[in-house]
C-alpha cells in the first residue's frame, strides 16, 4: 500500500448523489497527520515515512518517544503507523498530510478494528446450521455437531471452526470511494460502511 492517512470514524450520515439518489456515508476526521520519521534505504533498509495522529500530554509518552519527538520539535501524538512507500523522496520531517491528499470519487482502502462481539457459538460466529430441532435431539439444537477424530489424528487439527471470541480483529475494506473531501473541518466522507466503533482509530491508504 502507498501513503495514506490516520483518523477517527466519527459515524454514519447520508447525503444524496448528483442523480438525487440517497447515499450512506462514514464520517472521518482525518490528520491532520505529521511526518515524525523518514525512513531509507541507505538507514533503514526501505523507503517509508512514520505519520503522527492524536493529541497525548508528554508525560504519558516514554522517554525514548517523548525523545523523538523534542528532538524534532514536534508536538506528541497519541498513535504512530508506518507507510510503506517505493520511495520517500518529497517527505521531510514536519510536513504534514491532510484530507486535501484525496479527491471526490477516489478509490481508498481502509483499514480499521471491528467491533468486539465476545464469546459466539457457531452459528452466530460461522453461519452454521445448526442441529435438528425434531427426531429426539436434545441440547444440541445450536451446537456444531462433531470436532473430530475418535483414535486417529486422535486430536482438532489448527483451525477448526469452533465457538470463540467474534470481532475485535484488524479488517481492511477496499475500494470505497471517497464522496466528498472537507478541508476546513478535516473531514472525509467515504461511501458505505468501514470497520471499527464509534471513535475508533481507522487508516486510509490512497490506491497506487
Amino acid at each position: 500500500m502507498g501513503i495514506g492517512i490516520l483518523g477517527k470514524k466519527v459515524g454514519m450520515a447520508q447525503i444524496f448523489d448528483e442523480q438525487g439518489q440517497a447515499v450512506a456515508v462514514t464520517v472521518i476526521a482525518a490528520g491532520p497527520c505529521p511526518v515524525v520519521a523518514v525512513r531509507t534505504p541507505e538507514q533503514n533498509g526501505y523507503s517509508a515515512v512514520l505519520l503522527g495522529f492524536g493529541a497525548i500530554k508528554p508525560h504519558k509518552l516514554s522517554k525514548p518517544l517523548k525523545g523523538l519527538f523534542d528532538k524534532h520539535k514536534l508536538e506528541p501524538r497519541r498513535t504512530l503507523r508506518e507507510f510503506r512507500l517505493e520511495t520517500a523522496d518529497g517527505y521531510e520531517i514536519g510536513q504534514e498530510i491532510r484530507v486535501d491528499l484525496f479527491e471526490t470519487g477516489e478509490k481508498v482502502d481502509v483499514r480499521g478494528v471491528s467491533k468486539g462481539k465476545g464469546f459466539a457459538g457457531v452459528m452466530k460466529r460461522y453461519h452454521f446450521g445448526g442441529q435438528q430441532f425434531s427426531h429426539g435431539t436434545s441440547v444440541m439444537h445450536r451446537h456444531g455437531g462433531s470436532s473430530g477424530a475418535i483414535s486417529f489424528p486422535g486430536r482438532i487439527f489448527p483451525g477448526k471452526r469452533m465457538p470463540g471470541h467474534m470481532g475485535s480483529e484488524k479488517v481492511t475494506v477496499k475500494n470505497l470511494t471517497i464522496m466528498a473531501v472537507d478541508p476546513e473541518n478535516n473531514l472525509l466522507l467515504v461511501k458505505g460502511a468501514v470497520p471499527g466503533a464509534k471513535n475508533s482509530l481507522v487508516t486510509l491508504y490512497k490506491k497506487k
